[in-house]
């Protein structure tokens, strides 16, 4: 077939580019360690910075049934959902909270809730590419900032200041450089320009602030925001995401929102889930304070080994490696060495950018960290 023959035409040059990409067999085997192909491995690849995932229990099958069977707004609104808003709200200190089947579905059905063609989004070029979709989505006018460059920011809203809505919207932390946005400046800008501002909590949520309630918590500007977003799978271990902000939001949220309305809601046990890792989170201080002292560690051994760790800050470590082809060969050496760490090459990053993306635990051990930095300055 003439178009099986064009995918594969294209196939065969995102190999020859070292751009290809394929599936692997993964389980967790615990202690921040991952089976991979059948090979145990140091998972320095993980999303799971509490080490949550490891520790929740699956809850009795006679109390939550399986699926739920329909939208929540015919009959899948399982009381749980509830539950987990409820809490969700407390710890961001907001007045309501509506949750989305996952952090893809938040961003793609709410942005263009917010905007349509006749307004302007204001967004951080190193976006998440849910945050990009929603934007396009959306209809609305896009201008893009340099990376967490506020001055450029603020002479775009300048610029571009006769739309009805003007909405800015930016990560928390960035999930391939790991550097922190500061908020309270953007919340002063928002405030400057008349803008709404939308920040995603979804590396940050669980990780920052008062029992994790994420990076603008912690740089208490949390009412200054108007959305604030964040994901369950993360930091808290399970699935699906969030939206936090007003009544009216939420409100607006339930009768606009198409990726929460004509879509199946979440399992009622994956639910319950989600309520018990927001309450282990709130309770066990213990794992953030491992996690940064981890990647504290982390970070500063590859920066003694001279390797490039870019601008990051936090649990989300890169080794910036710059052609895809050697990144590639790079990540295949430390799978044999027992690492898991994948290569994160265009267009996920930007060309001349890929680099090797490490995931620091509340899990590792001291030990393990250092003897992954001494295999990884060889790989490199």
């Amino acid at each position: 077939m003439v178009f099986e023959d064009n995918i594969a035409a294209e196939l065969s040059g995102l190999r020859d580019r070292s751009l290809f990409r394929q599936l692997r067999s993964a389980k967790p085997v615990g202690d921040g360690y991952i089976e991979i192909d059948g090979r145990r491995l140091l998972n320095l690849a993980s999303n799971d910075y509490l080490g949550l995932a490891e520790d929740l229990g699956i809850p009795a099958a006679s109390d939550y049934a399986a699926g739920a069977g329909a939208s929540r707004l015919i009959t899948g609104n399982h009381p749980t959902y509830t539950d987990v808003e409820t809490e969700v709200a407390d710890l961001k200190h907001t007045e309501g909270a509506l949750v989305f089947g996952s952090g893809y579905l938040a961003n793609i059905g709410t942005i263009p809730v917010l905007v349509s063609r006749h307004d302007a989004v204001f967004s951080d070029r190193l976006n998440h590419a849910s945050i990009v979709d929603g934007i396009r989505l959306s209809g609305a006018d896009h201008y893009r900032f340099r990376h967490l460059d506020l001055e450029h920011l603020d002479q775009l809203l300048t610029e571009h200041n006769t739309h009805r809505r003007k909405l800015i919207v930016c990560d928390a932390i960035f999930s391939m450089d790991g550097d922190v946005t500061d908020l309270s400046a953007l919340v002063d800008l928002k405030q400057k320009h008349d803008a709404i501002l939308m920040v995603d909590e979804a590396h940050s949520g669980g990780v920052y602030g008062p029992d994790g309630a994420g990076l603008a918590a912690a740089q208490k500007v949390s009412a200054g925001i108007d959305v604030q977003m964040g994901t369950f799978s993360k930091a808290y271990g399970c699935y699906g995401a969030y939206v936090a902000g007003s009544n009216v939001l939420i409100d607006y949220l339930v009768n606009k929102a198409r990726t929460a309305i004509y879509t199946t809601g979440l399992p009622p046990v994956v639910l319950s889930l989600v309520a018990e890792a927001l309450r282990v989170s709130k309770h066990d201080q213990w794992r953030r304070d491992r996690l940064m002292e981890n990647a504290g560690i982390f970070r500063g051994a590859l920066q003694k080994a001279n390797l490039n760790i870019g601008n990051s800050t936090s649990q989300i470590i890169p080794v910036i490696v710059g052609d895809a082809s050697r990144t590639l060969e790079i990540s295949d050496r430390l799978r044999e060495d027992g690492i898991a760490a994948v290569a994160i090459r265009p267009p996920t990053v930007p060309v001349n950018t890929a680099r090797i993306r490490f995931s620091v635990t509340a899990k590792h051990s001291r030990e393990d960290l250092e003897r992954a930095v001494d295999m990884i300055a060889r790989a490199c």
